[in-house]
């Protein structure tokens, strides 16, 4: 019976988007309102996962298990299942999925059916990268969120579109590509298995070959995240793609990257993780760093917010290599707390720029003046993605932070320039465009936050306050298992190798 409650969110989207597809084009209306109607459905019905999760239990839960593929050696299952990991994921996406809908219900005019499908179809690919158990499955997922994605961006984006998916799709493929190759080789040699958790416990590779499929696969996840300096293709796609495409993209696809290297790098190739652990830690406080400093020279608002995910991702990414119970607690909540905060900006962002169809700082200015809620709802916003105590952003950086400085204290102090320079350039975005003198008489005739577009932002803001006061809402879920992630991937590590150049662990 729990199978089924992960087993209707995963086939769910495609239902509705089929049904979306059975309604005459010219309907409009009817086809939005089955989109939100099943998005919601689906958000409520998620809910049942949190409330269902028992914390105390080791593993996955609300598991699915059916053959699905067989021919000769071949084979695949359906299989999927949630932990305390992949949980708060899934919620996220069943979240921001209803909120971008309606985010786009007015300014999506041409081509509405086929972009409700795209998103629906999207929640789909999502979910499944987030609780496939099988590898094969996982791949699957992982290739076909591309699809709605490119159409996204394609079909709905700016100007300078068709560049932008293109870079996308081609960073996406080659990293993608590799880790196919590694994931065939793994089926090959690793006992014709796609199943992730033999494969954890049973595919004992030596360390060289370990270094080869753990590059193929970080390739994969640190194109997705972005980590320093794959990161090229998110500005452009951020900038060009519509409200709804920017929200599921910072909001979630990014977190792919991140849950990758949690899922398979780590337990699959431990020791080629520790071996590269200082790459990563180094180009981890790069990211940070480097996307702070050029997101504060940004001119236009959504390059700017796009910018301050390279940085803020790569606290994730300190978090994660810093190999210890506390640092990944803080990386798996950020990953929530940034998707929140992220797609709140983005949102707001879209709110101005369906008004004035300009995302140029300059171009605004006293915007406060004629804007009062709007006013407040983007400074909670702001103060959020900055990491004021008390909101949420506060506690997953802080805990990273405090998890790294055990292992790598100079370059987490290196890092914590990040939450300064974050401070910064998100207030002084904030003040350019909000305070000062009205110098464009268009500003005058802004509109303030509506009635619905209050509905869709007051669930983040609300969690923005919530999760920054009760954290453990999310930490009382994911100890047990980001504790076992930890422990075995220590006990993974044999003690008797050597890191090279360096010394046992």
């Amino acid at each position: 019976m729990t199978g089924l409650l992960l087993t209707a969110l995963l086939v769910g989207p495609l239902l509705f988007a089929l049904a979306i597809a059975l309604v005459p084009r010219a309907n409009v209306r009817l086809q939005k309102t089955i989109a939100l109607s099943g998005a919601i459905l689906l958000f409520l019905v998620s809910l049942g996962l949190y409330t269902g999760f028992d914390p105390n239990v080791s593993g996955y839960q609300f598991q699915v298990d059916v053959p699905w593929i067989s021919a000769g050696a071949f084979k695949a299952n359906f299989s999927i299942g949630v932990d305390g990991i992949s949980l708060f994921l899934v919620l996220l996406t069943t979240l921001l999925t209803p909120i971008s809908l309606m985010a786009s219900w007015n300014s999506i005019k041409d081509r509405v059916r086929e972009f409700l499908i795209f998103i629906l179809m999207l929640e789909t690919g999502l979910i499944g990268v987030f609780v496939a158990r099988d590898l094969f499955l996982f791949y699957g997922f992982w290739e076909f969120q591309l699809i709605p994605m490119y159409f996204l961006i394609g079909m709905y984006g700016g100007a300078n579109r068709v560049y932008a998916t293109i870079k996308f799709v081609l960073y996406t493929l080659v990293g993608s590509l590799l880790m196919l190759v590694a994931i065939m080789w793994l089926w090959s040699q690793a006992g014709h298995t796609f199943d992730i958790e033999t494969l954890t416990r049973t595919a004992n590779l030596p360390p060289s070959v370990q270094t080869w499929l753990f590059l193929a696969f970080a390739l994969a996840f640190a194109i997705k995240v972005p980590v320093f300096p794959l990161h090229t293709w998110l500005p452009d796609a951020h900038t060009e793609a519509p409200t709804a495409g920017s929200v599921m993209l910072a909001g979630v696809l990014l977190k792919m990257g991140t849950y990758g290297f949690l899922r398979f790098c780590f337990p699959l190739f431990p020791h080629a993780a520790r071996q590269f652990s200082t790459l990563f830690i180094v180009l981890a406080v790069i990211g940070i760093i480097y996307g702070a400093i050029v997101a504060a020279v940004q001119p236009d608002m959504k390059r700017l917010v796009a910018y301050s995910s390279v940085s803020h991702l790569g606290f994730v990414m300190l978090g994660l290599f810093a190999f210890n119970a506390q640092a990944w607690q803080g990386a798996v909540i950020q990953m929530v707390n940034h998707g929140i905060s992220t797609g709140a900006l983005f949102l707001l962002v879209g709110v101005l720029y369906d008004q004035r169809h300009t995302r140029l700082i300059r171009e605004y200015g006293g915007v406060a003046q004629v804007t009062p809620l709007l006013n407040v709802v983007f400074l909670i916003a702001v103060l959020s993605s900055a990491g004021l105590p008390g909101l949420n952003g506060f506690i997953g950086e802080f805990t990273i932070l405090l998890g790294a400085f055990q292992s790598h204290p100079l370059m987490t102090v290196l890092a914590t320039s990040g939450v300064i320079l974050s401070a910064v350039y998100l207030l002084w975005m904030f003040q350019r465009v909000m305070y000062g003198p009205v110098t464009h008489e268009e500003t005058r005739s802004l509109k303030d936050l509506s009635r619905w577009q209050m509905a869709y932002l007051l669930p983040l803001l609300a969690l923005m306050v919530w999760l920054g006061v009760h954290p453990d809402t999310v930490f009382n879920k994911t100890h047990l298992t980001v504790t076992n992630a930890v422990k075995a991937y220590h006990d993974r590590v044999s003690p008797d190798w050597t890191v090279p150049g360096g010394s046992a662990r």
